[in-house]
């Protein structure tokens, strides 16, 4: 079976209104899909189940499970002309929020307050988004817009994800939330952002430098109750796409005998590089104040339990570069972390820069 014949069967899935996800994993030149056999929705009980989860940032929603046991699973390699990047196409996207004024304004008195409550002594740190609705055309399809991600986010986590009562995804995530095979467990801190000018050799200011290592404590201090010989990369600068963050790697052995992949994902969910810390007092913050619903944005998804290459597996991302796809446009969803010395117009405009990933695919 070659990859026409995996989108043949997507198409033939979205006439039908069945749910699928089809994704590649960052580096990798594989294709991998779940197509639902059923249009039941199948919701995650305790991480169980062998599956693709897709989860919210908020248990205001569903967290849906595409399960093994009722979907047919397919692995393609993606033939090297449909990993081509097409350099061409590198035009910059002029961002219809810039001259938002409405958009812009609201989101920097967002930030002015998130600083001011930071330096209340309410918590440490927020993550503070907004959405952005992009009209685009009739014809382009999401399978369409899935592989231009393809070509042009090599190093992300590259998905399309769909459920005839949810919706439409797509994405390109840097962040994995974790990453378990038998014993073996990953996990990064991924935080500070600035955009990508043709060198890796940049200066981090001290806002960015002390959010990485917020981020990077609290993963250390939680994950050391499950997670044995617990190893931590230095921290170094990481590409992804047209930005550039700061990442620590974080490595060690989970104890299964005690614990699953449900107490590791209870415990960081949602976690500082999308909520803030303390994580309760933030995320109380953000649900009462950013004034929209982030729905699956900030959430997780991908695989759980799965036997891969023999091996049973968990590989979960963190949804961020994403999109919800609809019929006459797509809505964008962007944030970033704020301190106490965050500047609120430079925050909105690295949210304006983040929209670039999911722009240049739709146009």
């Amino acid at each position: 079976m070659g990859i026409e014949d995996i989108y043949a069967k997507i198409k033939n899935h979205t006439e039908q209104q069945l749910p699928f996800v089809i994704y590649r994993k960052a580096g990798s030149n594989v294709l991998q899909a779940l197509l639902q056999q059923d249009n039941m929705v199948h919701e995650s009980q305790g991480f169980l189940t062998s599956g693709f989860v897709f989860a919210p940032f908020s248990n205001n929603h569903k967290t849906i499970i595409i399960p093994t046991k009722k979907s047919e699973y397919y692995s393609v390699v993606i033939p090297e002309q449909e990993l081509e990047r097409n350099l061409q196409t590198s035009v910059i996207i002029k961002s219809n929020a810039e001259e938002d004024k409405e958009a812009r304004e609201k989101h920097i008195l967002l930030v002015e307050d998130g600083i001011k409550t930071i330096k209340s002594g309410s918590f440490k740190k927020v993550v503070l988004s907004r959405k952005e609705e992009v009209f685009k055309s009739d014809s382009l399809s999401a399978v369409k817009v899935f592989q231009r991600l393809i070509k042009k986010y090599s190093n992300a986590f590259v998905y399309l994800w769909y459920h005839p009562e949810i919706g439409t995804w797509l994405g390109a995530t840097p962040e994995t939330l974790i990453s378990v095979k038998k014993t073996n467990f990953f996990t990064m801190a991924l935080a500070g952002t600035q955009p990508y000018r043709g060198t890796m050799n940049v200066n981090w200011k001290d806002k960015e430098l002390v959010e990485q290592s917020m981020v990077t404590s609290f993963l250390i201090k939680e994950l050391s109750f499950f997670i044995k010989d617990l190893k931590v990369s230095e921290t170094y600068t990481y590409r992804a796409g047209t930005l550039l963050h700061l990442r620590t790697d974080i490595r060690g052995y989970l104890d299964i005998k005690n614990h699953g992949v449900r107490d590791v994902i209870k415990i960081l969910h949602p976690t500082p590089a999308v909520c803030g810390l303390p994580k309760n007092q933030s995320k109380f913050y953000i649900l009462n104040n950013e004034s929209y619903d982030r729905k699956y944005y900030t959430g997780f998804l991908g695989e759980v339990n799965m036997d891969l290459d023999s091996v049973i597996q968990s590989n979960i991302f963190v949804n961020l570069r994403c999109m919800e796809f609809k019929k006459e446009k797509a809505v964008l969803y962007i944030g970033g972390g704020v301190t106490k010395d965050s500047d609120p117009q430079k925050e909105w405009e690295e949210t304006v820069k983040k929209t670039e990933t999911m722009k240049k695919v739709l146009f």
